[in-house]
């Protein structure tokens, strides 16, 4: 995962969101429906409907940067609630690029044999 600077927030928008869109479209929407600001230097983490790819967004003061992640197997945890946006902390953002649980932190499957 890339550092972030100490004191950066990460929101979740709850619900799907069409993956088709870019910067300016998920500047956008964090704009209108998250009601926030696009250029606080904040995370901004956006699942498309399958639940396999996520993008994110962040000012990094110079420019919009556009991160995205397709889990080849399984799917991101999400929240249940279809507006809005949900607060993480960095090390639970970690976790959710990971695939892992962030709301009860636990690999999702374990090796059986070292063999």
């Amino acid at each position: 995962m890339i550092g972030l600077p100490a004191g950066t927030k990460v929101w979740l928008a709850a619900g799907t969101t069409d993956m088709r869109s870019g910067f300016n479209g998920l500047a956008a929407k964090v704009q209108t429906a998250l009601e926030e600001d696009p250029f606080s230097g904040h995370v901004f983490v956006f699942r498309g409907r399958r639940g396999d790819l996520v993008k994110l967004l962040r000012w990094s003061g110079d420019g919009l940067c556009l991160l995205a992640k397709r889990l080849e197997r399984g799917r991101f945890v999400w929240p249940q609630a279809t507006n809005g946006s949900i607060a993480l902390t960095q090390a639970q953002l970690s976790m959710l690029l990971e695939g892992i649980d962030w709301r009860r932190p636990e690999r999702p499957w374990k090796p059986t044999s070292a063999l």
